[in-house]
């Protein structure tokens, strides 16, 4: 415990197990400095590559990136987390993402192209949805990537009104409702065919949405409308100033807290990408290496990004520059096979 008894703030890495990740670490963040100290791991599910944590910060949720599909609560309260309960399968393959949606943890399922609500009971735990799978439908121009949906991110709105999937393989964003533990479709936006859309982040003031494309390399800034549901597509940037010198892929994309930055990470070119927030584009300011090799997501907290560099096995961190949004790169963890970073 530090500061008076309030206790020290942690982030949570989700790592392949089968790539030779720990599993789930545990790490002592240091104040001021954003310097990531393993505490410990847990490996109790395989391949834990996405995590999220409940509002309280007592509850962590990880899926099970495997053919099975399932996602696993922890208690948090100590520095090793805990299980609480067994894992609830999701009805659906590769679960890559997951968040919390209307007392749901909602995972999007890559290979079978769908998207699951799970119910929350009240102490966090979690019950089996028999009902609770969306299976997504489509496919687009890629030959190798696009033959059917893939569903690769969910996450509610910035209103709490709606859950937004991205699929990949359909070159679409589903925005959707939760009736009685279902998942339904309100709209489905088409982007431009063969983008690959990836994830996508929401501007704070939740009138605009930004979408990584993975097989572009771009992003594709788009006004959103809570009241109607709806997202609507603008304009299309580059997240690189030139032509790729090999493999290009996008990856994570997160919005500063006051709206005036957009990163990206772009695999291959191990690269991130600073933009400035301008009326309904994007304009790109910079990029600097990620700090690594093939970073599958990032992170931003207390004025630090950190990047999860899942094939050199490394969690690395950047000190934001406030002015500029430019990140510094200030130090570095071992994980193998990092995935993803979540802070409590």
């Amino acid at each position: 415990m530090a500061d008076g008894g309030r206790r020290q703030r942690r982030a949570f890495i989700g790592s392949f197990t089968a790539a030779g990740g720990p599993g789930i670490v545990t790490a002592a963040v240091t104040p001021d400095e954003g310097a990531l100290t393993v505490l410990s791991s847990v490996d109790s599910v395989p391949d834990p590559s996405y995590l999220a944590l409940a509002p309280d910060g007592g509850t962590l949720y990880a899926v099970s990136e495997t053919a099975e599909g399932a996602v696993a609560a922890y208690r948090v309260d100590g520095d090793t987390p805990e299980p609480a309960g067994r894992p609830v399968p999701v009805g659906g393959d590769g679960p890559t993402h997951l968040s919390l949606f209307a007392g749901h943890v909602l995972t999007a399922n890559y290979n079978s192209g769908s998207v699951t609500a799970v119910p929350v009971r009240s102490d966090g735990t979690l019950a089996r949805s028999a009902s609770g799978v969306l299976q997504h439908t489509g496919s687009g121009p890629h030959a190798q990537r696009q033959q059917g949906p893939h569903a690769h991110q969910v996450q509610p709105d910035p209103s709490g009104r709606w859950a937004v999937s991205v699929d990949l393989g359909t070159d679409s964003v589903r925005v959707c409702t939760l009736v009685d533990g279902a998942l339904a479709v309100h709209r489905e936006i088409a982007l431009r065919p063969g983008s690959g859309p990836r994830h996508l982040a929401f501007h704070p003031d939740g009138t605009h949405a930004y979408v990584a494309n993975e097989l572009a390399p771009t992003v594709t800034v788009c006004r959103w409308d809570a009241a109607e549901g709806t997202l609507r597509p603008l304009t299309e940037v580059p997240v690189l100033p030139g032509a790729p010198a090999g493999d290009a892929y996008p990856s994570g994309i997160v919005a500063s807290s006051d709206g005036r930055f957009v990163w990206t990470a772009t695999r291959g070119e191990d690269v991130l990408s600073v933009f400035a927030v301008e009326p309904d584009a994007l304009r790109l300011a910079a990029t600097v290496p990620c700090g690594g090799h093939w970073p599958r997501e990032i992170t931003v907290s207390d004025g630090f990004l950190y990047a999860a560099n899942e094939r050199s096995g490394d969690v690395t961190w950047f000190a934001l520059d406030p002015a500029t949004g430019v990140p510094r790169r200030t130090g570095s963890l071992a994980v193998a096979a990092a995935s993803c970073v979540v802070f409590g």
